[in-house]
């Protein structure tokens, strides 16, 4: 046949059967065609080389094969690392997974939740530290609502409290961890590189490493805990202004990875030296670790698989009305990155930066 676009009533004349029943192989109507006259259609559009119409897929099966992934940064290796299991699943499904990214913003967030309602999109698998701006909360809330009320079905890497399932790390329980790893490696004044005030993750983790420290009768000075942004610029700037003013901390904890990737960067600008002059311990685990020098001493999570469960969740049959929580603990893992203090360890104030 000549080049060129092939109308589905080409393929049901080709096959000899009536536009209805081509449609409804080709779409996916729920309405029962026999074998016979499925393969006769299917064998038909193949030889014609005719490209279903997605739109018409989606209104005779009531959903499409889309599959919508929202993360806070694709850049960060945190996101990259669960979108990896997230599309692992979705592929061996057959299904097309479609990528969306919020910077960290509850309300692009629900756009983009409206705009794959709008598609009707199977699933959406939300990623991300949940704001505590309880307003764009339950603005999200309501649009997952409203997906889930259309058929459709949500899943998170997230704290728990929306309306879907949930996959959810222990971050208190991880820093409280590290913490007492830590502390039991002979370090007793620390120094935190704690994140945004407004993301319930670097809360979690502040007060998951804090409460260990209280534990153990140790205090954390106020002016050793820096907030900032939540990136690899972030812990650097962070580092600067703590080190700028001068802390008695052997130990340096950054309340993420990318974080503690930016505070071992600073350091080394200023001319100190890790483990020795200070230690420095993140959280995560990320993949790009394992190029850094030395190696980082963090709470290990199990990134692609927390992405593989949630896209699993999503996926599933609905098992009831109640929003399943799946909760993930972390593993310290010991690296070069931390070591027992020694005298060189409690760094003097740096008063250039």
């Amino acid at each position: 046949m000549e080049s060129g676009y092939v109308t589905l009533e080409q393929v049901a004349s080709h096959a000899g059967v009536s536009l209805a029943t081509a449609s409804r192989v080709i779409n996916g109507s729920t309405r029962q065609v026999s074998q016979r006259l499925r393969d006769k259609v299917t064998a038909s559009a193949q030889e014609l080389g005719y490209l279903a119409n997605a739109s018409a897929q989606t209104l005779a099966r009531n959903s499409s094969s889309l599959v919508g992934l929202l993360v806070h940064d694709i850049a960060d290796p945190y996101f990259s690392s669960i979108a990896a299991g997230v599309t692992r699943h979705t592929e061996e499904r057959g299904l097309v997974l479609v990528l969306g990214t919020t910077s960290r913003s509850a309300q692009k967030e629900g756009r983009i939740l409206a705009a794959l309602r709008a598609h009707r999109a199977r699933a959406v698998v939300l990623v991300g530290s949940r704001s505590t701006d309880d307003e764009s909360n339950r603005r999200l809330a309501e649009e997952i609502r409203l997906f889930r009320r259309q058929g459709g079905r949500v899943a998170c890497v997230s704290q728990e409290g929306l309306p879907a399932d949930t996959v959810t790390p222990d971050n208190h329980t991880g820093a409280a961890d590290l913490a007492r790893h830590l502390i039991a490696q002979g370090h007793r004044e620390f120094a935190i590189l704690a994140g945004p005030t407004d993301l319930w993750t670097a809360r979690e983790r502040l007060d998951g490493f804090h409460s260990a420290l209280s534990g153990a009768g140790l205090e954390l000075a106020h002016h050793n805990v820096v907030h900032g942004a939540f990136t690899r610029d972030g812990g650097y700037e962070s580092t600067r202004r703590l080190m700028a003013v001068g802390t008695g901390a052997t130990c340096l904890f950054a309340v993420n990875d990318v974080m503690a990737t930016g505070a071992m960067a600073a350091l080394r600008d200023l001319g100190l030296r890790v483990p020795e002059d200070l230690s420095v311990a993140g959280f995560d685990d990320i993949p790009t670790l394992r190029d850094l020098t030395p190696a980082l001493t963090t709470v290990r999570l199990p990134l692609e698989e927390m992405g593989e469960r949630a896209a699993v969740l999503a996926l599933e049959e609905e098992s009831g009305q109640e929003a399943r929580v799946i909760t993930v603990r972390g593993e310290v893992v010991e690296r070069e990155s931390t070591a027992p203090p020694g005298r060189s360890a409690r760094n003097p104030a740096v008063g250039t930066v």
